[in-house]
């Protein structure tokens, strides 16, 4: 499988949640419409973690995972470079990677993956970052699904 990472823009992430951005003048987004709970007894999650990077610019690719009632928000607290890989549904419910896309964020940019969309847990390249991380949760299994995909290598160069 190829694929290759684009840029990050509202319009082509349109599909699977919203790209959230840093107002470039002094003031404030909103952005309360990507924040989606689909379980009443879930509660509001906000959590922070560090990754470390991938130590060279490839990326092998085994597994993708949902929220199945819940958006997730991924906010960079100084992230250098990170990457967005997200896949639609395929016909057997779960991802169709041969539709799957990558995309590169640019900076003051963050993302909220939609409720039930597909995609592979965070990656960051070149230094550690921090991100904060907010989803519903009610502690149950549909809180998070991981599921093993055919494996292949995406290329960052």
């Amino acid at each position: 499988m190829t694929l290759k990472p684009e840029p990050l823009t509202a319009e082509a992430f349109a599909p699977f949640g919203e790209v959230l951005t840093v107002p470039e003048a002094a003031g404030r987004l909103y952005y309360e419409a990507a924040l989606a709970n689909g379980r009443a007894g879930a509660w509001p999650s906000l959590s922070l973690s560090c990754k470390e990077p991938e130590p060279a610019r490839r990326l092998r690719v085994e597994a993708m995972e949902r929220h199945e009632f819940s958006s997730q928000s991924f906010v960079p607290l100084g992230a250098a470079a990170w990457l967005v890989l997200v896949a639609p549904h395929g016909a057997d419910g779960g991802p169709d990677m041969a539709r799957a896309r990558a995309f590169l964020p640019g900076p003051g940019q963050a993302v909220t993956y939609g409720i039930n969309v597909w995609h592979h847990g965070m990656t960051v390249f070149g230094a550690p970052a921090r991100f904060a991380v907010f989803m519903w949760r009610d502690g149950g299994p549909g809180d998070e699904e991981f599921v093993p995909v055919e494996p292949f290598t995406l290329d960052l160069d």
